[in-house]
């Protein structure tokens, strides 16, 4: 019989109290984005942002999935009902932030124009590429 883990508390709440793991937080929102655009947008090394995406993974805050060469992030709710209200009051407070809303705004000009951000062939962010792509 498999034992359940226990929830870490510190950990979650570790995580969230980074600017950059908060940024990727807000970058991530509703949808699926690959790590190509966290490095271009956030303008931090790979490695970097690479270290962060797996803090946040270890603290049950983020899945990831590959394609290819390409590792894609999205957020995932904690097991816990707490954190789970933490995390979704962070990300809505996280869209008020003008700095945060920068960010995003960066993400949708990425979305729609991969070779100025020097990310041809780039999957692009799941929920945008469905929604804004096909006019460009």
């Amino acid at each position: 019989m498999a034992r359940k883990a226990r929830f870490d508390m510190q950990q979650f709440f570790q995580a969230l109290g980074d600017n950059t793991r908060l940024r990727l937080l807000n970058l991530m929102g509703e949808r699926e984005v690959c790590v190509c655009y966290f490095v271009e947008i956030l303008g931090a090394p790979q490695p970097k942002i690479s270290r962060h995406l797996a803090y946040l993974r270890n603290a049950g805050i983020v899945s990831a999935r590959r394609e290819g060469k390409w590792m894609h992030y999205r957020i995932v709710m904690p097991p816990h009902v707490g954190a789970t209200q933490i995390l979704r009051q962070t990300l809505d407070w996280l869209e008020e932030d003008k700095a945060m809303q920068s960010d995003r705004a960066r993400l949708t000009k990425a979305c729609c124009s991969p070779a100025k951000y020097d990310l041809e062939g780039a999957p692009l962010p799941a929920a945008v590429s469905e929604q804004c792509c096909e006019a460009c």
